[in-house]
């Protein structure tokens, strides 16, 4: 039967308008099991960064005075083995595969959240998309912290509070209790990219930006939830001691390695920008005084 002009002409505006009225959330959807690419800055997510390396980090002097006692040793102690990265970092590290499932309520069939898992340690996160406050300022402080969601267009936005004391480098740089995190989930079909920006008063003179991208996989293996057996792995040190390198060491050691003028390698605000690479040939054209490490 052939349908009225005027009948279709409704019908097809009843469409556009309910299209135009799909809720917001229905719009992006980064559930699914997700493999790692570690392309971006491999050595950092693989071996992880060398001591003294803080190229590009927009750290303040606090910072890098905390950075160089850090000894990696410390990861060793009984009370730290089993201590996964933080929320500021465990996105990034050598991996993680991931898989993103969906809470949904079972009246509304709305995403009340979503649950990540894989990261290392298996510090799953929990990303509420529900509308819900963040918490008060004295409420408890976790390794993942507390994350909420919201989509923007073709994005999710994530922002997180209430995170431990954590790094945003693995080798030591440190991003303090008072940092707070804004993520962008932006998805282009099987690929998936993460934009992070780190904002901390405390130790950060600029916000720190980095992205990390996946793969749409049907076969990853997340990390599994390991059992840590705690033993002394690094013997004969005397009772109570914590490794750490002295007060006032200058981990110089990457600059020599790579040539690279040491001022260049301490971080800070100027040197995240591109003009900073003239300051670098410039520098590289005159003696340095090389520091003398302590």
């Amino acid at each position: 039967m052939r349908v009225p002009r005027p009948i279709r002409t409704g019908s097809m505006l009843l469409v556009s308008l309910f299209a135009m009225h799909v809720p917001a959330r229905a719009q992006v959807d980064i559930s699914g099991e997700w493999a790692a690419r570690v392309h971006e800055d491999q050595p950092h997510r693989g071996p992880g960064a060398e001591l003294g390396d803080y190229t590009g980090l927009p750290i303040n002097a606090a910072a890098r005075q905390k950075a160089s006692h850090w000894d990696a040793s410390i990861l060793s102690l009984p009370e730290r083995m089993a201590q996964p990265h933080p929320a500021v970092y465990f996105m990034r590290g050598p991996g993680p595969n991931m898989r993103v499932t969906k809470r949904t309520d079972p009246v509304s069939h709305q995403i009340v959240a979503y649950t990540l898992e894989g990261v290392f340690g298996r510090n799953d996160r929990i990303i509420w998309m529900d509308g819900r406050p963040h918490p008060s300022p004295n409420a408890e402080y976790l390794w993942e912290g507390f994350s909420t969601g919201k989509v923007q267009g073709n994005k999710l936005t994530i922002t997180t509070t209430h995170m431990k004391y954590g790094v945003i480098q693995r080798n030591g740089v440190p991003a303090s209790t008072k940092a707070t995190m804004t993520e962008h989930f932006i998805r282009h079909g099987d690929f998936l990219t993460l934009v992070t920006i780190v904002y901390d008063p405390v130790y950060l003179e600029e916000p720190f930006i980095r992205t990390s991208h996946w793969v749409r996989t049907s076969n990853v293996t997340p990390d599994q939830r390991w059992i840590f057996e705690i033993v002394d792995e690094i013997g004969g040190l005397p009772r109570g001691y914590v490794p750490h390198y002295p007060f006032g060491t200058r981990q110089q050691d990457y600059a020599t390695k790579h040539g690279i003028p040491f001022p260049a390698t301490q971080g800070g605000r100027e040197t995240i920008y591109p003009e900073y690479e003239l300051q670098i040939r410039q520098m590289m054209k005159e003696p340095q005084a090389q520091p003398t490490a302590k």
